[in-house]
């Protein structure tokens, strides 16, 4: 070690959910009064163990754009395995680093894990994953918001004032020869999304100079592409939430008075985004259980042949079975497809809304356990803010009024590509010489309604009221 690096020792920036480097407050902490950084990523088993394969793909594709960012700078990934406060002991030996800076985050089990660290390390966390902290947003009596419109009006009561930042300089960054680090896995990311910070900022770039000016209406229509797409992007911090806020509120400004609402709808869906992330802060057993304590009593169906059906798009319901194998080809849904398809098995199938839960997280590229768990409870009724346990989503309904031409369907059910539109989102209806022309036999080619919607919505409604 030089005089230089006695006088001013590196700092480990310890990468977790945070994969850019622009508007990164972390690396910001970590690199202030001329320190250097040594870029860290370091793979849990605790984390890596749970089955969802598209989305370690694109994490760690996104690992690799990252790297090769770092190596234009002169830098490199350091990549280590194991226990994340053992291996960052170890690389504080070996590097003389002063500190370690990561940004913060909120789940039970990060939390946990931050803890234990910061017990043996000198860890300090950046806030960054929110646009406002969790604990920044509570109610007079300090009690947090569980009703999601009071929480938009104290958060849009705070002020914002963000600066975004440029790619930093090299010299920011200490010099890593002789580091071990792990080759990155090779992995194909999902050909829908291409990870990294670059193709982040594209689409933010794409959506906020066209989509976002119809988005009231257009977010809701399966057969458009209405939706910023950017979720898978923002679980990982390849594009950071509040320089996506910065965006939209400058799309805000450009906007004229029929295209302001759009605007601000998307930025209303930010902070349901930051909604969530502070139900799970102060409420961390939503995560094992519905928010609602007289509603956790529901007596779901014991039904893995139903559940099946359902995770493999097999329920003869054409609009729910696209929605489920865009999923499972892409590792993304719709957000009205994700509704629609989590009232199916809630309310329709009346199988525990956390089964689906753990399906979503277990094929979803963005994966977000806040969002993810929020939105489950909401559709199931049983969360905060939650929707009303007597509204059910008709799947015939909801396919004619967000998919009406049946594109939607079509593209994901190629099975059902010829039937004409009259029956396309209730292909059982078709006379035979009607399925005959169109080379799809119900029952054989395509299946048959796994239940009657109308039969079984009373059966969803008496099981509630008996709670």
């Amino acid at each position: 070690m030089n005089q230089n690096e006695k006088n001013n020792p590196p700092v480990i920036w310890w990468l977790r959910r945070d994969l850019r480097l622009t508007d990164n407050d972390a690396l910001r902490a970590a690199v202030r009064d001329g320190r250097q950084a040594i870029p860290v990523f370091i793979m849990d088993p605790a984390l890596l163990q749970a089955k969802a394969p598209l989305r370690q793909q694109f994490l760690f594709g996104g690992l690799r754009r990252l790297d090769e960012d770092l190596r234009l700078l002169g830098s490199r990934l350091i990549l280590r395995q194991g226990n994340p406060a053992e291996q960052l002991a170890h690389l504080l030996a070996e590097t003389g680093a002063s500190a370690i800076y990561a940004e913060e985050d909120y789940s039970p089990y990060a939390r946990r894990r931050d803890a234990e660290v910061v017990a043996r390390l000198p860890l300090r966390l950046v806030q960054g994953l929110t646009v406002f902290h969790p604990a920044a947003l509570t109610k007079a009596d300090n009690h947090p918001y569980v009703v999601f419109t009071p929480f938009s009006k104290a958060w849009k009561s705070l002020p914002f004032s963000f600066t975004t930042t440029g790619s930093p300089h090299p010299n920011l960054f200490a010099a890593t020869t002789g580091l071990e680090s792990l080759p990155l896995p090779e992995m194909r990311p999902p050909a829908d999304f291409p990870p990294g910070e670059a193709e982040a900022r594209r689409r933010l770039d794409r959506f906020l100079g066209g989509a976002v000016f119809e988005y009231a209406e257009g977010r809701n229509r399966l057969d458009q592409p209405g939706t910023s797409e950017l979720s898978p992007y923002l679980r990982f911090g390849m594009l950071s939430i509040r320089a996506a806020l910065t965006a939209a509120l400058q799309a805000l400004q450009r906007a004229d008075a029929d295209d302001r609402r759009s605007v601000e709808t998307w930025i209303n869906e930010l902070i349901w985004r930051d909604f969530y992330h502070s139900i799970l802060y102060h409420f961390p057993g939503v995560l094992k259980e519905g928010f609602q304590t007289g509603l956790r009593g529901i007596a779901w169906r014991e039904a893995p042949a139903d559940l099946q059906v359902w995770q493999h798009g097999e329920t003869g319901y054409p609009v729910v079975d696209a929605c489920m194998r865009q999923l499972a080809e892409t590792g993304w849904m719709h957000n009205r497809g994700r509704m629609i398809a989590a009232s199916f098995l809630a309310k329709d199938l009346l199988i525990n809304w956390q089964e689906g839960e753990r399906w979503f997280m277990r094929c979803l590229v963005d994966g977000e356990p806040a969002a993810n768990n929020g939105g489950w409870q909401w559709t199931a009724g049983v969360g905060t803010d939650a929707a009303p346990y007597f509204r059910i989503f008709n799947p015939l309904l909801q396919g004619k009024k967000f998919d009406p031409e049946g594109r939607f369907v079509r593209r994901w059910l190629p099975e059902l590509a010829h039937v004409p539109l009259t029956y396309i989102h209730n292909p059982w209806m078709m006379p035979p010489d009607v399925q005959s022309e169109c080379g799809v036999k119900i029952g054989t080619d395509y299946p048959a309604p796994i239940v009657d919607h109308a039969i079984v919505k009373e059966r969803v409604l008496n099981a509630y009221k008996k709670t």
